[in-house]
Formats: structure tokens, sequence, C-alpha cells
């Protein structure tokens, strides 16, 4: 039997995106995650298992070898650091923005700038690169809303078509960096299980080039 592999997904746009490129690799999903309450989903192969949790924790997962492999956007991997991963492949799928967000066109004023994000290593980054003072302000979720009330001076997040930020009178910036999801991989298990993931590898690697040429 071959060596097993554990691939942590998210739910939604990413899983949904990534399911074409897994069935290439001859990997289909039995439950639908977005019906099923399983948080661990068999596949059509007994010895590869879809873990399936929060975005923003692919990357611990496959860190800390809870799963060999795993697919995360790189807004989620800029925000992790990357410790204890490879990523080897970008998978070209659930492309965004991450930008700074705001009413208006902002200019450097002497007072320091609340930000409000998710984002809190990439905005600080981000700013400090600029030369610009501001103070980050953890939001988990309704970025918008934060300027609208007074909370915030500007957001940073991740935008896609722009509609929301439209909807509630803000607009886009300063684009801090271009997002698509990468397939990352546990080091150890890279080591442990070289061959069977290397062909995982190219098996994606593989279905990607397919999707870029079809375009």
């Amino acid at each position: 039997m071959s060596e097993p592999l554990t691939i942590a997904l998210s739910k939604g746009r990413i899983f949904k995106e990534t399911l074409p490129l897994l069935a290439h690799a001859g990997i289909e999903a039995i439950d639908d995650p977005e019906t099923s309450r399983k948080l661990i989903l068999d596949t059509n192969h007994d010895d590869v298992k879809l873990v399936i949790i929060r975005a923003s924790d692919v990357p611990t997962y496959v860190q800390y070898g809870a799963a060999d492999l795993g697919v995360a956007g790189k807004d989620v991997l800029m925000e992790h650091g990357g410790a204890g991963l490879y990523e080897p492949l970008d998978l070209g799928i659930a492309r965004c923005r991450l930008m700074v967000a705001g009413r208006g066109p902002w200019s450097e004023q002497a007072q320091r700038l609340r930000i409000a994000t998710k984002y809190v290593n990439s905005a600080r980054e981000y700013f400090a690169q600029q030369g610009i003072q501001v103070e980050i302000i953890k939001l988990y979720g309704s970025m918008e809303l934060a300027p609208l009330v007074g909370l915030s001076d500007l957001i940073v997040d991740v935008v896609d078509t722009g509609n929301t930020l439209k909807a509630n009178g803000l607009m886009p910036l300063e684009s801090i960096a271009d997002i698509s999801s990468r397939l990352v991989v546990n080091k150890a298990s890279m080591k442990r299980k070289h061959r069977r993931v290397q062909a995982f590898i190219d098996q994606i690697a593989e279905a990607v080039r397919r999707q870029e040429n079809a375009a």
C-alpha cells in the first residue's frame, strides 16, 4: 500500500477550484464539504484524506505535520511567514489582490494612521517599508465598516471585484501584493514520503499547465 497522504483544504472558492487539479492527479472527494459535517473527507483512494479547516489554519496544519500538503492563499502564507513549509507551486487559482483601501486618496500625515485589518504582519511590514507609522487594529471581519464609523483611517484586505468596497463607499488605493493559491508541503513529509509527494506535485503542476494553456 502506498504511503498515506493528508491534504489540507479550506471550504469555498479554494476547494472548488482545487477539485479539477486533484482530479487530474486521480483524486476525487467522496463527500462534499459544503453539505457534509465531516472534517476529514474520504477520497476514491483509501490512503488519501482531505482535511477541511479554516483557510488561515492551513499553513499551521502543514507546518506541524498534521497534513502532508495543503492549498493556501498567498495572503495567508505571507501572514503566516512560511516556517516549516515548502511552497513549490503557484496554482494560479482564487486570484485577488491584497490592497490598501479607504474612503478616498490619503496623504502622509503627522498623526499615526490607523489601519484595520486581519493581515496584521503584512500591513505592518508594508507601511514600515513606506516609512509611515501606523497603528494596527486587528479585525476578523467586516473590514469595510471600520472607516465608515471612524474606527480606522484605512483598511488592508483582499480585493476581488471591488464591488463590496464600492457598495460601502470605499475604493482600492494601493496594491500590496497579487494573490493566488499555492501548494504547500510539510518539510518532513517531503523527506519521508519524497517519491509520493513529488509525484503528486508533478501531477498538480501538469494540471496547472493544462489550465493555463486552455485559458
